[in-house]
């Protein structure tokens, strides 16, 4: 069997669609079918100008937020701690076991740790690269916080 591997143009997300089917083929024959529902909230000004945002999914039981940003101007406003907080909200309120996320050092960590997300993972600040960071928090009533 000869194999061909191409760099494939990733713009229209047909491609990653395709490959993602595949893998959900898989999880779902072992009984884990991925479903990923999507999830979005913003918070608006008054004048309807966008002041942050939150965009995440849940999967597998858990809710993934993939972005959260703050406008510049409304920094220190609270809006990033009210955003998580209407995630996690809404994490519990469809029966998800908890949320995680990703950050980089220069980013948010110690937003997260105050928030009782507890460090789960981490990648090494190599060659000028800066350290990624994964937290997590679950919603375990006998161990609020506590990573499993």
């Amino acid at each position: 069997m000869t194999i061909k591997i191409t760099h494939v143009d990733g713009s229209d997300g047909i491609f990653a669609n395709i490959v993602e089917t595949l893998i959900d083929a898989t999880a779902s024959e072992l009984g884990y079918p991925f479903d990923p529902v999507p999830f979005q909230i913003k918070a608006a000004n008054a004048d309807g100008s966008l002041a942050g945002g939150l965009v995440a999914y849940s999967v597998q039981k858990w809710l993934f937020i993939k972005l959260l940003g703050v406008a510049k101007a409304e920094r220190g406003n609270g809006i990033g701690r009210a955003l998580l907080a209407r995630a996690e909200d809404h994490a519990r309120q469809t029966g998800l076991v908890g949320v995680y996320l990703d950050t980089f050092e220069f980013q948010a960590p110690r937003f997260y740790r105050e928030l009782g997300y507890m460090e789960c993972g981490r990648l090494p600040a190599i060659g000028g690269a800066p350290q990624r960071i994964w937290f997590a928090k679950t919603f375990d009533d006998a161990q609020p916080g506590k990573v499993r």
